[in-house]
């Protein structure tokens, strides 16, 4: 027993209950009893937290719709629609008819960005002249045969001179050297050949220059050979100045005016005959100049990733110190900010006119060349251009990697079927960016590389290619024009092919035409356009002083190259060419990867041991010097350049 007097199992429990007359009774329940009555009054909690749980979810939605009731009648005061403030350019009514700017409150709907953009469309053109200009050399590139009458215009002359003046500041601030950082795209010779320049633009910057990561490096040679001189080089220096710091162009020998100005030699193709042809004798001259005067001022050399060296034809013999900071880097970067280089001005030096020279001229040497005529010490040699040019073997090679802590040179100014050929051990690489116009045969290939930091990768234009900027002369798409469109897509280079015999007559009368031009009335010399240009640059030609290499008395690319061995279409131009002897002995070959012992992309045949100089049957002298013996531009000497 408990301490209460009460068992157990026995106990009972007790509560208060209340009696119907008010007073109080204490009743007696088992335990059967409370958990009754427990189990009851957890149902009731429940139902009352039921009824609390709606009376809140209630409240919650009553709130809501109140908020929404409330906002929407805030809203409304302050109106729903959208508005939209569009300006236009007005003329006032006044007498001054002054331009004024008015704003206009519209309503927008649902086309709201239709309508903006029409507004906008509507207001006056005032883009910045410069990306203006830009904007009609890049419409004139992507369809060519759509803008025929302004390639003959004389717009599009006035838009080349525009380019000029304002790209010349930008290539004379650059170092004569550029150095840049990779990814880098490098460009070989293009020579006037729009469609595989087409090709490059289709597949390497389809997106455009600006989209397209990495820089863009182009070797030289834009001009000469090709029949779209003119649009290759406006598209280019449009390229530069627009993204001056993205297009880099370096300087090739075709870049000289005693090259690109020889019409003698390279007939319709030549790019001063482009220019005359194109705009008149007077401003097709001015072209002609003014972008020669630009090409002055373009770089001769680049370093990617103080790694590569970059140059159109070859790495230029030391005229300091080797062992001197800077080495060969150094002569270069001190040649003059505007050089002449063929024919030189008179303020080059001539040792930095030397290094010019070599840099666009030089060839690697041939294996036969190593063994009879490369000296041993120094590594160079005669080239078998002539003219004072020069080749560099091996031991040139080594000693410039070497000194300057190079690995590779990559070069351009010599034609290889394969768009790119390997010399020298692999060292040096020589890029070719136009297919045509060398006698490499139908499969010829156009090629660019990719420097990608710690790789090279290949890009060729397969020969199967077609793009729809060229067609050939029997393409079905030329049905529905007239000879005389014909005609002139021919001879802005849109069409492959012949006219027939009615283009010989015109070229005959142009000649006699041009014939006729009296030299008194068009006496502007070099030295009194640069006196009296715009520019006022002052610069002269130095007549008493040969360049380091002359044109004229060169050649044609390495015995068993085909480099300049294309024929010419002169049947236009209505010019006699010289008689040049175009057949050579060798085959020009490039370097298999089995190949282990081939050391040069030239490979000339042994009994070539004698250079055959240009057969002029009119003006070749044997035995003459250089300077007798220069075959330049009769418009050069008609404008009494140099004499």
């Amino acid at each position: 027993m408990n301490m209460f007097g009460h068992s157990s199992t026995n106990w009972n429990r007790r509560r208060t209950r209340e009696t119907r007359d008010g007073s109080s009774q204490i009743v007696a329940i088992t335990d059967k009893q409370t958990k009754s009555l427990l189990r009851e009054r957890d149902a009731k909690i429940a139902a009352l937290e039921k009824e609390v749980l709606g009376l809140q979810n209630k409240i919650s939605s009553l709130s809501k719709e109140q908020a929404m009731a409330f906002g929407s009648q805030r809203r409304g005061k302050k109106g729903l629609t959208p508005y939209g403030n569009t300006v236009r350019v007005s003329t006032s009514k006044c007498s001054a008819k002054r331009r004024q700017l008015m704003a206009e409150r519209a309503r927008m709907g649902r086309n709201a960005s239709i309508s903006t953009q029409a507004v906008l469309n509507s207001l006056p053109d005032e883009q910045n002249p410069k990306q203006a200009l830009v904007n009609r050399i890049q419409d004139m590139f992507r369809s060519p045969h759509e803008h025929v009458g302004y390639l003959k215009s004389e717009q599009f002359a006035k838009d080349l001179l525009k380019l000029n003046k304002k790209v010349k500041g930008i290539l004379e601030d650059e170092p004569r050297c550029v150095f840049l950082q990779s990814p880098a795209y490098v460009f070989g010779d293009i020579h006037g050949n729009l469609e595989d320049l087409h090709f490059f633009s289709d597949n390497v910057w389809n997106l455009g220059m600006s989209l397209t990561a990495g820089n863009f490096v182009f070797l030289g040679d834009y001009v000469d050979r090709g029949m779209s001189c003119l649009e290759v080089v406006a598209y280019l220096l449009a390229m530069k100045l627009s993204l001056p710091q993205k297009v880099f162009l370096l300087r090739g020998n075709h870049e000289t005016r005693d090259v690109n100005g020889w019409e003698e030699h390279y007939g319709a193709r030549s790019f001063i005959y482009q220019c005359r042809e194109r705009f008149g004798d007077e401003l097709g001259y001015k072209v002609w100049e003014m972008t020669n005067s630009t090409f002055d001022r373009m770089p001769l050399a680049a370093v990617v990733d103080q790694d590569i060296f970059c140059v159109h034809g070859g790495i230029p013999r030391p005229i300091s110190d080797s062992s001197v900071e800077g080495g060969r880097i150094k002569d270069i970067l001190n040649v003059d900010k505007v050089a002449g280089i063929n024919p030189p001005y008179e303020h080059e030096d001539d040792d930095y006119q030397q290094v010019a020279s070599d840099c666009i001229w030089s060839d690697p040497a041939s294996e036969d060349q190593e063994e009879r005529s490369v000296n041993r010490k120094t590594g160079y040699g005669d080239s078998l251009r002539g003219g004072g040019a020069i080749c560099f073997g091996h031991k040139a090679v080594s000693n410039f990697l070497q000194q300057q802590g190079f690995s590779y040179i990559m070069r351009a100014h010599e034609a290889h079927a394969e768009g790119v050929a390997v010399s020298k051990g692999a060292r040096v690489f020589t890029v070719f960016s136009t297919s045509k116009d060398h006698n490499q045969g139908n499969n010829a290939m156009a090629g660019c590389i990719l420097i990608d930091f710690e790789k090279m990768q290949v890009i060729n234009r397969s020969p199967a290619y077609r793009n729809q900027y060229v067609h050939r002369r029997d393409s079905v798409s030329l049905a529905m024009l007239s000879e005389a469109e014909i005609k002139e897509r021919v001879q802005l280079g849109l069409i492959e092919g012949h006219v027939g015999g009615e283009e010989e007559e015109e070229g005959e009368f142009e000649e006699e035409e041009w014939e006729e031009f009296d030299e008194d009335e068009m006496n502007t010399s070099r030295e009194e356009n640069d006196s009296s240009g715009e520019d006022g640059e002052g610069y002269v030609f130095d007549d008493r002083r040969k360049s380091s290499v002359d044109p004229g008395a060169t050649r044609a690319s390495p015995e068993g190259s085909s480099h300049d061995n294309h024929a010419y279409d002169v049947a236009s131009s209505g010019m006699n060419p010289k008689k040049i002897d175009f057949e050579g002995k060798g085959r020009f070959q490039t370097i298999n990867e089995e190949d282990e012992d081939e050391e040069s992309t030239v490979n000339g045949d042994e009994d070539d041991d004698e250079m055959e100089p240009f057969e002029d049957s009119e003006n070749y002298q044997p035995g003459a010097s250089s300077s007798k013996s220069t075959n330049v531009s009769p418009l050069i000497k008609k404008f009494n350049i140099r004499s």
